[in-house]
């Protein structure tokens, strides 16, 4: 005859215990992505829109790191102004000249989040229409263009 087994009772703990250790394993050796940044192209226009010469102010921002913010409102120089001042500067220049344009023109290399805190000011101010300063592509070919450089319509206020 058969031996009838008896019940055979396993102890799952050290399993437990094993699953913990291997997933404390596989946390802690685990390298992460670095997370990828992404490149941000500067938007071009095709428009020959030209800036008005006058009752416009240009607010510059310069490269990254310093992100400094530059203030032009014609026919004055280029200043340097500090953000937190840029509310009082807007207020202000609005309540002497209520036909004002706000032109943003951003350097290459700015910082995004530079220009998007100087959109909160403008929303605070209630200043919820301004241009950005663009570089222009010439689509079309002349006789006289070689090719070789294509001059942006906005030259002339970048140099200034």
């Amino acid at each position: 005859m058969a031996k009838k087994h008896g019940n055979v009772n396993l102890d799952m703990t050290p399993m437990v215990d094993i699953a913990f250790l291997l997933l404390i394993f596989f946390m802690a050796t685990t390298v992460f992505k670095e997370p990828e940044s992404i490149s941000i192209l500067l938007p071009s226009s095709h428009s020959v829109i030209k800036l008005p010469e006058s009752d416009v102010v240009i607010l510059t921002v310069g490269p990254k790191p310093e992100n400094l913010i530059f203030w032009r409102l014609e026919p004055q120089p280029e200043v340097k102004i500090q953000l937190e001042q840029l509310e009082k500067a807007l207020i202000e220049a609005r309540i002497r000249n209520p036909k004002l344009r706000i032109a943003i023109k951003g350097h290459k290399d700015a910082e995004f989040g530079v220009i998007s805190d100087i959109m909160d000011v403008f929303q605070l101010t209630n200043n919820t229409r301004f241009n950005l300063v663009t570089n222009f592509e010439d689509d079309t070919k002349t006789a006289e263009d070689d090719g070789t450089s294509s001059r942006s319509v906005n030259d002339d206020l970048a140099r200034r």
